[in-house]
């Protein structure tokens, strides 16, 4: 079991923007999901971890090695796919490969070759690789992107906002990938999406405006609130006046007509219906709790 343990991160950059205030969590081996809105201070954390940018204050430990001070050490350790992995513009996906696999120290040949074509395989891009990446889809360069990541059995792998502008059917294939990343390693997952939290991890955290607000496991998270949400259809002219007399956590459009949630210790009146908690509404109730 494989620790990652981040203490008191704190970082504010030139502008004044506070990106993170004070940040402690504890990450071990498997699927770890940080989710938040857009702006909340995940890429900012995730780049610290990755030692892409310096911290304030504050302190990371990967096992016993401090990564703040032994920032290349580490980075051997590291796998990372940003929220923008660019390509070069006329290189195939083999040539991609083999130059990254270059960068990290494989300098033979032979072996470039074969984990080259064992990654393309495993990425089911094996019949593409003498195509030009810049020609891909979305979801093949985010599959290029965690073959790139995967370069040297990297003991922790930081993916940020991964699904992004894929379809269904790319984000379930991109989901079978980090699933099958293995056991003994770190995956931090970033995103914004809830369903790839749900989909994929045993441990979670939530962030908003730099500052975690939840820790834990998606079920604790969804028990915390059992027999507290409650649910109604609503008319559009309807939607200020609950939101003004009750705790709305989310509102959205079933064929045109909103659906409110709210949060409350009982049901508010017999035109609600309880209904089972989702991390959706954990999800918009931590962040509504933290302005």
């Amino acid at each position: 079991m494989r620790n990652l343990v981040i203490e008191n991160i704190s970082k504010t950059y030139p502008n004044n923007v506070k990106a993170l205030n004070n940040v402690s969590i504890k990450i071990s081996s498997g699927m770890f999901g940080l989710l938040g809105p857009n702006g909340a201070g995940k890429s900012s954390l995730m780049r610290t971890i990755a030692t892409l940018q310096e911290a304030d204050s504050g302190s990371i430990f990967f096992d016993d090695l401090n990564v703040l001070d032994s920032s290349k050490e580490f980075r051997q350790q590291l796998g990372y796919l940003p929220q923008e992995f660019g390509v070069y513009p006329r290189i195939t996906a083999e040539q991609l490969l083999d130059h990254i696999a270059t960068l990290k120290g494989f300098s033979s040949k032979k072996e470039r070759k074969e984990l080259v074509d064992f990654l393309l395989q495993k990425v089911n891009l094996y019949d593409k690789k003498n195509k030009s990446v810049k020609g891909f889809s979305g979801g093949m360069k985010q599959r290029i992107g965690i073959a790139q990541s995967l370069i040297g059995n990297p003991k922790i792998l930081i993916v940020d906002e991964p699904t992004a502008g894929l379809d269904p059917g790319e984000r379930n294939r991109f989901y079978d990938l980090l699933s099958d990343v293995g056991e003994d390693v770190i995956v931090i997952l970033s995103t914004h999406i809830v369903d790839d939290v749900r989909e994929l991890c045993t441990q979670m955290a939530i962030m908003n405006h730099g500052e975690i607000v939840f820790n834990g496991s998606p079920d604790e998270g969804i028990n915390s609130l059992k027999g507290k949400v409650f649910q109604k259809h609503i008319s559009k002219s309807e939607l200020e006046t609950y939101k003004q007399n009750h705790q709305v956590i989310s509102n959205k459009l079933i064929a045109g007509k909103p659906i409110i949630h709210v949060l409350n210790s009982t049901i508010p009146d017999k035109t609600f219906k309880k209904i089972e908690p989702s991390l959706e509404d954990v999800f918009f109730t931590k962040i509504q709790n933290k302005k």
